[in-house]
């Protein structure tokens, strides 16, 4: 495993619906991944049974819903989404980008 992420050689993975991911790195345990959103983009709210989350503020700023709490975070604002929580969030400006935190890693993404 190569233990550096160099942003430019790690192309976007284009999820739809003015969503993109790249994957920073990962091991059993942990994963790190960067999502952008364009400008009304939607993280359709979701639990997630076997991982728990945290979303950090990169960039821009996110009208976010954890847990049945709202609030809008912008840079150096991250929420915290325990397993089997319910969390979702809307960017309110372009190029909105999160780093997201799993534990263990998300097999999925692989």
């Amino acid at each position: 495993m190569n233990p550096y992420f160099l942003n430019d050689d790690a192309p976007w993975t284009e999820l739809g619906d003015g969503i993109r991911r790249k994957i920073v790195g990962h091991t059993p345990e942990l994963m790190s991944v960067l999502v952008q959103f364009d400008e009304g983009a939607i993280g359709t709210p979701h639990a997630h049974d076997a991982h728990d989350q945290i979303a950090f503020v990169l960039s821009g700023s996110f009208a976010c819903e954890v847990g049945g709490v709202k609030r809008t975070l912008k840079p150096g604002d991250a929420f915290v989404a325990p397993r089997l929580t319910t969390h979702g969030v809307v960017a309110l400006e372009p190029g909105s980008t999160l780093l997201d935190q799993f534990s263990p890693r998300r097999e999925d993404y692989l």
